[in-house]
């Protein structure tokens, strides 16, 4: 037994119910990552500005949850719950870097301080390493924060990790697909599913672009489409550099389905490929500079933490639009479900495949902390907000410890009428709120 096995044994898997299909059955898995996009800037959710063909038509061939969400908004924890299918006070990856000492970046402290950290996750589940376990070859590309991939159950990677040498959020991973050409390299993609499937076995691809992620640098090609918008007075030049960089991002996904649809709808070997889609955290570009708004990244907003979530296997998945909220914590537990890969009772979520799941799945939660977060400490330090979406009512509670001074009010939103939370209810149901905090208290209540 592998020790990644015997950890998942530990965790709650019992690796003599290793599934029933070998592994030259199981599916492959491409996870495609957006990164720092609203929850509305596809064609697909009508968006005005956005061109998202490639993206739109992903949607009309999934299972698509329009009103998908993540935990948090913020990149670094984001990725490690889709990794681990657990909440950010669980993983305790809560921020994307440590809280400095005496405040002051860089020097060894500092530096041994970010190495823990990127240490956190070695004894939670991790969704590449039980993929790897049960016979997968797994790749990382783009956007990883957590040190060394191969670390983390992949057998290849484009990211390197090494502090000394600019290791952080990505480093050469976040190369892929950011060249502006109308059909993106795509790396060691192409060959890496090439050996896998010369070897008779299963892949997992984390797919991860800096897109449409700053800087907003579009291709002349691309900004051009949306000169006259910004002549119109319709788009800031700043937001026509956003528009035209998730457009830029929807190529990139275009180019990496033309390259899983030219094996074949079935995929390598007869096995298909699953494919998932969701976004880190969402994005509204401020209008005067390259930079997010208010309510969007860092926020407990719709603007921040909503995403659409879709899920293809041509031929397996029915297409369909399902309304229900659901969360990217939901991801491992589908993934490994649809692999017939054990799930280990320490990943949470919800099989989003599973009709009556998905009908009985209940409330979506979520919390947001610090960017810089103090490590080691406690599960709440550093947080800022929770926050519960219950069928069309959401609640945004601030963490009182946290807000010396004037405390931000708490907020009630109906998001069937409201979906842009431009009305707070909360003074006019004060029922509603006592429900919803009741059910946020059920689900953590945190103690500082």
């Amino acid at each position: 037994m592998t020790p990644l096995l015997l950890a998942a044994c530990l965790l709650g898997a019992d690796p003599v119910e290793a599934g029933d299909a070998p592994a030259a059955d199981r599916p492959n898995v491409l996870l495609i990552l957006s990164d720092d996009q609203a929850w509305d800037d596809y064609g697909f959710l009508g968006s005005e500005h956005a061109r998202t063909p490639h993206l739109d038509r992903l949607a009309e061939q999934s299972r698509t949850f329009p009103r998908g969400y993540v935990p948090t908004s913020l990149c670094r924890p984001s990725l490690a719950s889709i990794l681990t299918g657990r909440y950010p006070h669980q993983h305790g990856v809560t921020g994307n870097d440590p809280a400095p000492p005496a405040g002051r970046k860089g020097g060894p402290e500092y530096v041994a301080l970010k190495k823990a950290l990127n240490r956190t996750l070695a004894d939670d589940p991790q969704l590449s390493s039980l993929l790897q376990d049960a016979g997968y070859r797994t790749l990382q590309t783009g956007k990883w924060w957590e040190g060394d991939p191969t670390d983390f159950g992949f057998t290849a990677a484009m990211t390197h990790g090494d502090m000394t040498r600019g290791g952080r959020h990505g480093d050469e991973g976040l190369k892929i697909t950011r060249d502006g050409k109308p059909s993106p390299d795509l790396g060691p993609l192409p060959a890496f599913m090439d050996e896998a499937e010369q070897a008779g076995q299963p892949w997992f691809v984390w797919y991860a672009p800096f897109l449409p992620h700053t800087p907003h640098d579009p291709p002349q090609r691309l900004l051009s489409k949306y000169r006259d918008r910004v002549e119109a007075g319709e788009l800031t030049l700043s937001e026509a550099k956003y528009f035209a960089n998730v457009e830029r991002f929807d190529e990139a996904v275009g180019a990496v389905l033309a390259e899983v649809d030219r094996r074949g709808p079935a995929g390598s070997q007869g096995r298909g490929t699953l494919v998932v889609y969701v976004c880190d955290n969402g994005w509204i570009t401020r209008p005067d500079k390259s930079a997010y708004a208010d309510r969007s990244k860092r926020s407990p907003h719709e603007g921040g933490v909503r995403t659409p979530i879709m899920l293809r296997r041509t031929g397996v998945i029915e297409p369909e639009l399902n309304e229900t909220p659901v969360s990217s914590v939901d991801l491992a537990r589908t993934i490994l479900t649809h692999c017939d890969v054990p799930v280990p009772e320490a990943v949470g979520g919800t099989d989003l495949l599973d009709d009556a799941a998905v009908a009985d799945r209940g409330p979506v939660f979520g919390e947001v902390f610090e960017h810089d977060q103090p490590f080691p400490a406690p599960p709440a330090a550093g947080l800022k907000y929770r926050w519960v979406v219950d069928g069309n009512w959401k609640l945004i509670l601030p963490h009182a410890p946290h807000f010396p001074g004037e405390q931000p009010p708490t907020e009630l939103y109906d998001l069937s009428a409201d979906p842009h939370e431009t009305t707070n209810l909360a003074e006019e149901r004060p029922q509603q709120v006592a429900r919803l905090t009741a059910l946020l208290n059920d689900w953590w209540a945190p103690t500082e």
